[in-house]
């Protein structure tokens, strides 16, 4: 699976909307979104009113007008949001479930490409259709907290807290769902408590 720019911007801004409701920020202008994801403004308000368009966020007229998101953080799927922007989750067209397309191969139902492709498409989706948006905010601002980098949209500018950025590689423990299990583990406190 190849995560489009354009699927990559609005999940970054639907993320950004949700850390914003989640501070207290009603709504977030396209200027904001984009200074705080360092996006070039036409193409994150496009993919804004694309995702105005599907019901995932919704605009605000006014001074203190912009976007918020159009239904509940915890009901916006990050697969969902993939599919509405990139058409599927599949490496290839013939693997797909919802954007299905023959390929050139001559037997398509013997095809040992397609088998693991389709595999592979099925490991993709098992995890993006788990998760929501407010899952992912809510391991995201737990990190931030941790880091002490001030959330976006909160009382100090981002652009202010976020050290700058460094070139290295991806960590297994900064990934989602290591973030996502230390929200799982119970307190040994309560546990105990349960026994007694």
């Amino acid at each position: 699976m190849h995560l489009s720019k354009k699927a990559e911007y609005a999940l970054r801004a639907t993320i950004n909307l949700g850390l914003a409701a989640e501070v207290g920020k009603v709504t977030v202008s396209g200027s904001e979104l984009a200074e705080v994801n360092r996006l070039p403004l036409k193409f994150v308000e496009r993919i804004l009113q694309e995702l105005r368009e599907a019901g995932i966020v919704q605009t605000h007229r006014g001074k203190f007008g912009g976007y918020s998101l159009a239904k509940p953080a915890d009901q916006i799927g990050v697969g969902e949001m993939i599919r509405l922007m990139d058409g599927r989750l599949a490496p290839i067209c013939c693997a797909s479930e919802n954007a299905y397309q023959p390929c050139s191969c001559p037997d398509e139902d013997h095809c040992g490409l397609r088998m693991l492709m389709i595999d592979v498409r099925n490991a993709i989706a098992n995890i993006l259709d788990r998760y929501t948006i407010a899952q992912v905010v809510e391991v995201t601002l737990r990190k931030m907290r941790r880091d002490g980098i001030v959330p976006p949209f909160g009382l100090a500018q981002i652009s202010n807290a976020l050290p700058s950025p460094l070139k290295r590689k991806a960590d297994p423990a900064d990934g989602f769902l290591a973030g996502l299990s230390q929200l799982a583990i119970p307190n040994s406190t309560d546990h105990e408590s349960e026994h007694f």
